[in-house]
């Protein structure tokens, strides 16, 4: 079945979920998994559609129709529906104190093993005690078959002292998605 994975973003409102829910359910798709947020008073979001051949066209014209809603909208077609690659997921975890710079540092790390960011969420809050701003981050990552996770756990943590952050990284699953 083809899979279509869906990006939207525009000014935030009621109703913009569903009316892209509208879409798939009239187009006989299944809606696996989403990341929808709204940011800096924009909605942005991202789902995974998986469709018929027949009916895939169809529902890519009418998703690219809710800019009349205000949203910006892209659709990638994986028609063969085969996404998952090989390779441990793994996920990981990022605290420390908030500085410019640190998802470029943690990437420049990944990124030199060959290692896939599958999934990535960050956020700073206010530090309860010292005024200042903490940045948190987690990631599901995806190592090749023969990384090995202590490998990329001792290079983390070298640039960890440099960061001053704390990173852990523990065999785990990235999150599920719920059918429509």
């Amino acid at each position: 079945m083809p899979a279509l994975v869906v990006t939207l973003v525009g000014p935030d409102r009621p109703g913009l979920v569903g009316a892209v829910s509208d879409v798939v359910r009239r187009h006989e798709g299944n809606w696996l998994e989403s990341r929808m947020s709204h940011l800096a008073g924009q909605f942005a979001g991202i789902v995974l559609v998986e469709t018929t051949a027949d009916n895939s066209a169809a529902m890519v014209a009418d998703l690219e129709q809710l800019e009349t809603h205000g949203l910006q909208v892209v659709v990638a077609v994986d028609a063969d529906g085969e996404g998952q690659e090989a390779g441990q997921l793994y996920r990981l975890s990022v605290v420390g104190n908030d500085r410019a710079g640190i998802v470029r540092e943690v990437t420049q790390v990944l990124a030199s093993h060959e290692i896939n960011v599958e999934e990535l969420t960050t956020e700073c809050t206010d530090a309860p005690q010292s005024g200042g701003r903490i940045f948190r981050a987690i990631a599901g990552i995806r190592l090749p078959d023969l990384l090995s996770p202590e490998l990329v756990q001792d290079e983390l943590e070298r640039i960890a002292t440099d960061l001053m952050i704390d990173i852990a990284v523990d065999k785990g699953d990235s999150a599920g998605g719920t059918g429509e």
